[in-house]
């Protein structure tokens, strides 16, 4: 316990080994409890996964949505977590999918954080990831792992991106480069909208420190920096072509589907708890210190900016910024993934506020902040579990069964009141479906023409979803449409004015099985959207193979200068020391 208490209570860094054993002892039983599989997302990315595991060269998925691509979405943790399944399975391969993810931002959140702050301070951000509530409010509740897997790379990419625009050396360069490339193959809309909040603060540092020791004029910055994105631009547009080429041939024009995460907080007080107060947590608290330190410390400002601006954007209709700045794409994305790049960037004002209420207040300290951490983390694991996004404990076996058997496959079917069970539902069988839960990805007029999402939940949509409902049952015999699995008794009277019967009752006569007479046989539709042979061949080598070769690169020794200068930084023992020279 001394021990202990002397890494805790010291000048010294906190190893990160042992940072490195604190995402295991917190995060790993809780993965190995399967937790995430009630969050929002997670089956959906499992049965994407479940498709590379079948058909690793062919983007074209067919159990969804009559067929959609695949390739509207990268692919690299959905990839890894196919390859991981032939030992692991599906389910415990996300897992450990998600588990490499949270260890990768421990070293993301540390290498960033030695940008801005001393060895110590960085290593107490370090820690504080583990518990931050955004990260387990993404894994446990939202369950978006393409966000949480391409964060920590970004993370990780920046300290080489700085060492190139303020030194240029060329292994930095490279190093950073894969890395970026890496991260847009697992996330599109970090890519995007992330990486510019990161980006343009470390720019902007290096731009400052440009005079500080080996001197870099403003020509050479702007090159260097005109340079690297010009390679990685290149090599994203490479990697991701088939994306691309879908997003500019069949853009997403679809009516906008409402989601809570855009809603005013103030006036939906019950969605600024699930989106505000469950990812921020005790980090609320610091808020004032990380605008005092922010304003007052020159060399802070970018890192305000940035996370001030993601701030602003992740209270989604609470403020006009949102809608300011991402124009229509604000109708298309989910602010919760804002929030947390918000609190990622926060992270070396908590290691520096720490580092210094420590030095002050020692065992005090540490045993305040270590409740106010492990609340937030419970609070947003409890909240992830009082109130789970796939709440229905049910199963779809008997479906499958059924689907499977007496040629019924031969039909495509829909559910009605199955939530984010229809993802698992597809893994169990060969039928096809005219619903799904990748709105980017559907082209039917049925699905786009309203503002609805899934239609197996269409009542939560009100009039739009119910509309949609109406439009795919008239059109039931052009998709080859013959079965709907009814859950919610509420779809009743719809489906019986629609001409539809029941015929069958599964899972002890809670699933009711509806058939319309007539339906033909489902056919492929000829769809214009399915990617050619050489795409898929792209999508199957490209983004996965930027992840290896990272894997490759990052091994190779870096320069010196980057631990001399944290050494420098580490050497001052008292704050106001620290200040005049890091700030």
């Amino acid at each position: 316990m001394q021990k202990v208490n002397s890494i805790f209570t010291s000048e010294q860094p906190i190893p990160i080994s042992l940072v490195l054993m604190a995402v295991l002892v917190v995060h790993l039983p809780l993965l190995l409890m399967q937790l995430p599989l009630k969050s929002f997302d997670t089956n959906f990315h499992i049965f994407f996964a479940s498709h590379y595991v079948h058909h690793w060269f062919n983007p074209w998925n067919t159990k969804w949505y009559a067929g959609f691509s695949q390739a509207t979405y990268p692919p690299l943790p959905q990839q890894w977590i196919a390859l991981a399944s032939r030992i692991l399975g599906l389910d415990m391969a996300y897992m450990a999918v998600q588990l490499a993810a949270m260890l990768l931002l421990v070293l993301g959140v540390y290498r960033f954080s030695l940008l801005w702050v001393s060895p110590r301070a960085a290593s107490i951000a370090a820690l504080a990831s583990v518990f931050l509530g955004s990260e387990s409010f993404l894994v446990y509740s939202a369950g978006q792992l393409g966000t949480t897997f391409a964060a920590p790379i970004y993370l990780n990419a920046l300290p080489f991106l700085f060492e190139w625009v303020r030194h240029g050396k060329w292994r930095p360069f490279l190093k950073g480069s894969v890395l970026f490339t890496a991260a847009a193959a697992a996330h599109h809309a970090t890519l995007l909208f992330g990486s510019f909040f990161f980006a343009l603060p470390v720019l902007a540092l290096a731009l400052l420190d440009r005079n500080d020791g080996e001197q870099t004029s403003i020509s050479a910055f702007l090159r260097r920096a005109i340079t690297i994105t010009v390679v990685v631009g290149a090599g994203i547009a490479i990697v991701l072509l088939p994306f691309w080429i879908a997003l500019f041939q069949y853009p997403v024009t679809q009516t906008p589907i409402p989601h809570a995460s855009r809603a005013n907080y103030i006036l939906s007080p019950q969605w600024g708890l699930n989106y505000f107060i469950i990812p921020y947590g005790a980090l609320i608290l610091a808020f004032p210190f990380i605008f005092l330190r922010g304003c007052t410390v020159v060399r802070l400002r970018p890192l305000l900016l940035g996370f001030w601006v993601a701030f602003l954007v992740g209270l989604g209709g609470t403020t006009p910024v949102g809608h300011i700045l991402l124009g229509r794409a604000f109708e298309v994305l989910t602010m919760e993934r804002f929030s947390y790049w918000a609190t990622l960037l926060a992270l070396p004002f908590i290691g520096l506020l720490a580092a210094e209420l420590v030095e002050r207040y020692r065992m005090w300290a540490v045993v305040g902040l270590t409740i106010t951490a492990a609340l937030s983390c419970a609070l947003a694991v409890g909240w992830a579990t009082f109130r789970p996004a796939d709440g229905e404990d049910f199963k779809v076996d008997t479906v499958a069964a059924w689907l499977n058997r007496d040629s019924h496959d031969q039909y495509r079917y829909v559910t009605l009141g199955f939530g984010n069970k229809i993802a698992r539902l597809a893994m169990m069988t060969d039928a096809n479906s005219v619903d799904g839960e990748w709105n980017s990805g559907r082209m039917l007029p049925e699905l786009t023409r309203y503002g609805a999402g899934a239609l197996t939940s269409s009542k939560y949509f009100g009039k739009p979803g119910l509309d949609a409902l109406r439009a795919m049952l008239t059109h039931a015999d052009h998709y080859g449409l013959k079965w709907v699995f009814v859950r919610d008794h509420f779809y009743d009277p719809l489906l019986s004015f629609a001409g539809w019967r029941p015929v069958d009752t599964l899972e002890d006569n809670t699933i009711t099985v509806w058939s319309k007479d007539g339906v033909p046989p489902a056919t492929p539709l000829n769809a214009p959207q399915i990617p050619p042979r050489w795409q898929g061949l792209m999508w199957g080598i490209l983004p996965f193979g930027s992840s290896v070769l990272a894997i490759f690169v990052v091994l190779i020794p870096n320069e010196k200068r980057y631990e001399r200068r944290a050494q420098k930084v580490h050497a001052a023992n008292n704050s106001r020391e620290l200040e005049r020279l890091v700030w």
